[in-house]
């Protein structure tokens, strides 16, 4: 009977044991498993979070690519071209247009059918010079030659280019502009800003344009 009563205290012990031990294993598991878990939020969250940071520098970038297609549909045709151009040979380093000016001839005049300079023409382009050095930055420049009809479209292509070129060393010789940082480029007679039907409105087409940018 004794024995019969030890026996069973022993199984009944032995009994406890297992059941306090599995409990003790369960509640491990239930604590790693919750761990895991946590963890596991975590790391949803920290990617969720990030995704929205991508999200917010995209739309972002859309409206800044949005300001500057609208701001581009602003400029003149020859301003937003040479913007273009200037991008793709990715000489900017903000995409922007500093400022546009436009010499007609009351400005800079041009002998007939000559590309050389005058006394008044260099005279504006000396203030002009002034301007873009008191802007202390480096800005990428595009010299546009213009001209009326009269001539064939071969002669006027060759004319403005020409027009333009003195602009250019004049700039760089009197004024060190950097010269690598100033292109050129002849539009001829295919961008008139007024009809090329009187000898006002062929004046007006005959103009250099200098697009500024950064």
């Amino acid at each position: 009977m004794k024995r019969s009563t030890r026996l069973l205290g022993i199984l009944g012990l032995a009994s406890a044991a297992a059941i306090g031990l599995g409990c003790a294993t369960t509640k491990d598991v239930d604590q790693r498993i919750a761990e895991a878990q946590s963890k596991t939020d975590k790391k949803i969250e920290s990617v969720e979070t990030q995704v929205e940071d991508l999200q917010e520098k995209q739309k972002a970038t859309d409206g800044k690519l949005e300001q500057q297609d609208k701001k581009i549909e602003e400029l003149s045709q020859s301003a937003s071209e040479a913007l273009k151009r200037a991008q793709e040979a990715g000489v900017l380093a903000k995409g922007k247009v500093v400022f546009e000016q436009t010499f007609t001839e009351d400005r800079i005049r041009f002998r007939v059918s000559s590309a050389q300079l005058d006394d008044k023409a260099k005279e504006t382009l000396d203030e002009f010079a002034v301007k873009v050095r008191d802007l202390k930055r480096p800005v990428w420049i595009e010299i546009q030659g213009h001209t009326d009809n009269t001539g064939t479209e071969e002669i006027n292509d060759q004319l403005g280019a020409k027009r333009a070129e003195s602009v250019r060393l004049y700039l760089a010789r009197k004024h060190q502009l950097p010269i690598p940082r100033m292109t050129t480029i002849s539009y001829g007679d295919t961008l008139p800003v007024e009809p090329n039907k009187s000898s006002k409105g062929r004046a007006a087409n005959r103009r250099v344009v200098v697009v500024v940018m950064e």
